[in-house]
Parts: C-alpha cells; structure tokens; sequence
C-alpha cells in the first residue's frame, strides 16, 4: 500500500515586498476585474498604499487569496467610529474557494485588527456572502447599497 501524504499547507501571511504585493494584486485582478467586472480603475486605490495585506500563498508560490485591513486614521474617517477597522478586497481564487481559506483570511485579518487596537471590524459584503459572513460572527446593519454595479450591505463584528 502507498504510503498517504499531507499537501503542503497553504501559507497565510503579511504582504511583505515587491513581491508579494504582486500577487495580492494579481489575485484581486482575476477574482475582482476580470470574473466580477470591476473596472480597473476602482479596484484599486490610494489605501492599498497605507492597508495591511494579507495573502495566501500556495506551496508552489502562487497567490490564492488575500484581503487588506484599513486602520488608524483611514479607518477612523471611512467609519467614523473610534476603535473600529474595516476588512476589505477579500478575494479567494476559483481553485481555493469552498476549502475555508476565505474564514482563514477574514480571521487573520481581525487578528492584524486587534494588534492595531481594534476593538470591532466593519466590511462591506456583497450580498451573496452575507452568509459567509454571518457564520464568521458578522452582523448586518443598514440597507443594500451598489459599490461598482454590485448590491453591498455592511456588516460588523465586535471582538
């Protein structure tokens, strides 16, 4: 009998370099510009230069997820609420999706929040993952809203 092996884990990280951040763009890229229709020119912004990353590496190196924390005073003047970080731009390519990578980011995301000083996470979720959401700890407030063409709701979790 063959003896059975564990896949290599996927390694979940800070971006840290030139590099990495290569990757969390070229992720965003596929799942938000090119399957969802984002135009370009809104995907990214002046945050990503001030946002924490985070990226999902695969052990052959390619990126498979990621999502950007927005703290200090970025997320103090887009919530307006002291205290409170927002999670944005999670995305978790085709191959990855359904194996809980999307959970694994959304929490490494909160804990980067709490080393901030986070005491609450706000993100604004498209609707079909307000689900995924829920599960995670996450509360709807206010209505639907369209960000680039796409129905969004904002939800929070206190830690």
């Amino acid at each position: 009998m063959a003896e059975q092996t564990t896949p290599p884990p996927v390694e979940i990280r800070i971006a840290d370099g030139e590099a990495d951040l290569a990757l969390v763009r070229s992720v965003r890229r596929e799942v938000f510009v090119e399957e969802q229709n984002v135009p370009e020119e809104l995907e990214y912004d002046e945050l990503d230069a001030t946002s924490v990353h985070v990226l999902a590496v695969a052990p052959d190196g390619s990126g498979l997820g990621t999502g950007r924390l927005i703290h200090g005073a970025d997320a103090l003047k887009l919530t307006g609420v002291e205290g409170r970080v927002l999670l944005g731009r999670l995305a978790v390519r085709k191959p990855a999706r359904g194996t809980g990578l999307g959970a694994e980011l959304v929490r490494a995301i909160e804990q980067a929040g709490r080393a901030r000083g986070a005491r609450e996470l706000e993100l604004h979720a498209q609707v079909h993952a307000l689900g995924f959401y829920e599960r995670l700890g996450y509360t709807a407030e206010g209505p639907v809203y369209e960000d680039a063409g796409i129905p969004h709701r904002t939800m929070v979790r206190v830690f």
